[in-house]
């Protein structure tokens, strides 16, 4: 193979864009012959993020972005009664644009180079009719677990046996890509959903099966048996490149949620604490709490005794599109005295620099959401998480880490947003639990942090999978040229 151009095509939430734009510097590290541009589609609400994106690609010059036109959004009404249906009626109104986009200014800015393939999102599936149209291979980039992936082929099987949703009153399932039956407690919310929901998911799934391969932020010493249910011949090849991890000791500013002061204080805090001895609370960028759960939280933490930083945010009351903001006046939603009587072993922050703080030497655990990314982030770095998921694919990370793989203690496994508030009692023995200097799930995760780090070395289970990978790639393009 001579240079090759590819396309990569993120959904525009923060965590799809991170993870694609560092596989882009994984695949250019490996493989000088590419060149890749990526097409930011933008987010109809919320935080501008191009200063981020530019931010993440400033440093290599081989991968290019292009910004799509802004769309018409889909009716805010769908968002509120489905948010898997509005995320896919969004990318769906984007197709001409990727179209003309390659055609128009990917294609003639690098004439002598070809198109080797188009790599979409999980969520941008409408983009492989894209790829068939411009008569290329597409590739899917899984940002979530291979067991979830799994989960993703079980469902049209399902929808074509019984032909409805689940019931909240179903069976616990048997799907292969996890080790035992999974209860419907803990399935995603999509799949009660009938707006549309459930639906555009089993879409998902099925349009898997188009794509040339599958890419997944994961690794084979971690998810062992879910990869092995993959052997079907009739799903594509899967490429575990995992984990892809955000390694910069600095944190970037540009998004405007954290200032130098901040962080550099959060920072500080850490280095006067003992090794291992903070739990660390924070729930992801889509995260927050109402004034009644967080006073559980906190009376939780203080009958603990255990130092903490706390990541607190709160949702905005008028805007339903916002993401959760920094909380103004923390005397209104935690318990009187609070902040004074836990001034010497606690700290609350608003947003967090996550990496760094689980990177640090007095992190000891970490009550988590359970995304995906945060996942692999603490086991990269041999911290234990204490479970509580809120929304998306969480409930169902949370099972496979504390059932299926017994890396996590349980906190939760079914918290959704707007369920019943969990108590004190409860978050006091989770974070004992999690805390303990030699419990067996603390060296699991010591052990399997090992492993990850392995994974991506040369040699590794996931720098042989990305070979594999550009070798598919490679061979595409020789059948072409011939």
């Amino acid at each position: 193979m001579k240079r090759a151009e590819l396309v990569f095509i993120p959904a525009p939430g923060i965590g799809h864009l991170v993870s694609k734009i560092l596989f882009a510097k994984q695949l250019l590290d490996q493989d000088n012959r590419f060149s890749i541009t990526v097409l930011v589609i933008k987010r109809p609400y919320g935080t501008n993020m191009d200063a981020y994106i530019h931010s993440l690609v400033a440093s290599e010059s081989r991968i290019k972005l292009i910004h799509l036109p802004q769309v018409d959004p889909p009716p805010q009404e769908l968002y509120l009664r489905s948010v898997e249906k509005y995320i896919a009626d969004l990318i769906e109104s984007h197709k001409t644009h990727v179209k003309e986009a390659i055609i128009n200014q990917v294609l003639p800015n690098s004439s002598s180079i070809p198109l080797a393939g188009l790599v979409v999102d999980m969520f941008c599936t409408a983009m492989i009719d894209v790829a068939h149209e411009l008569g290329v291979p597409s590739y899917v980039f899984f940002t979530s677990s291979a067991a979830f992936l799994g989960f993703m082929f079980y469902l049209p099987k399902r929808y074509d046996q019984l032909g409805t949703e689940f019931g909240e009153s179903d069976h616990e399932s048997d799907i292969p890509s996890y080790v035992n039956p999974v209860p419907t407690s803990v399935l995603p919310s999509f799949v009660f959903n009938k707006e549309g929901g459930h639906a555009c998911m089993v879409n998902h799934g099925r349009k898997f099966k188009e794509a040339k391969g599958i890419i997944i932020n994961t690794f084979l010493e971690l998810e062992s048996h879910a990869i092995s249910s993959f052997l079907d011949h009739e799903i594509p090849p899967v490429y575990t490149l995992g984990p892809l991890i955000k390694l910069k000791s600095q944190t970037d500013f540009s998004l405007g949620v954290i200032n130098q002061a901040q962080h550099e204080k959060i920072m500080k805090w850490l280095d006067d604490q003992p090794q291992s001895s903070v739990v660390f609370l924070c729930f992801g960028s889509m995260g927050s709490f109402g004034a009644s759960q967080l006073k559980e939280i906190a009376l939780g933490l203080e009958q603990s005794g255990h130092r903490f930083l706390w990541s607190i945010r709160c949702a905005s009351s008028d805007d339903k599109f916002a993401a959760p903001k920094d909380c103004m006046n923390l005397e209104d939603v935690l318990p009187q005295g609070f902040l004074e009587r836990t001034s010497k072993i606690g700290m609350i922050c608003g947003w967090a620099p996550q990496v760094e703080i689980l990177a640090h030497k007095a992190t000891g655990a970490f009550v988590s959401h359970c995304g995906w990314n945060s996942t692999l982030e603490s086991l990269w770095y041999g911290v234990p998480i204490a479970t509580w998921p809120i929304y998306a694919e969480q409930q169902i990370n949370a099972f496979e880490m504390v059932r299926d793989l017994g890396l996590a203690v349980e906190l939760r496994l079914d918290y959704r947003v707007g369920g019943e508030v969990v108590m004190a009692e409860e978050i006091k023995k989770a974070v004992e639990c999690v805390m303990q200097g030699d419990s067996e799930v603390r060296k699991r995760v010591k052990e399997i942090s090992e492993k990850s780090r392995k994974a991506v070395m040369n040699g590794g289970s996931s720098s042989a999978s990305l070979g594999r990978l550009i070798e598919d790639i490679s061979r595409n393009m020789v059948l072409e040229e011939k």
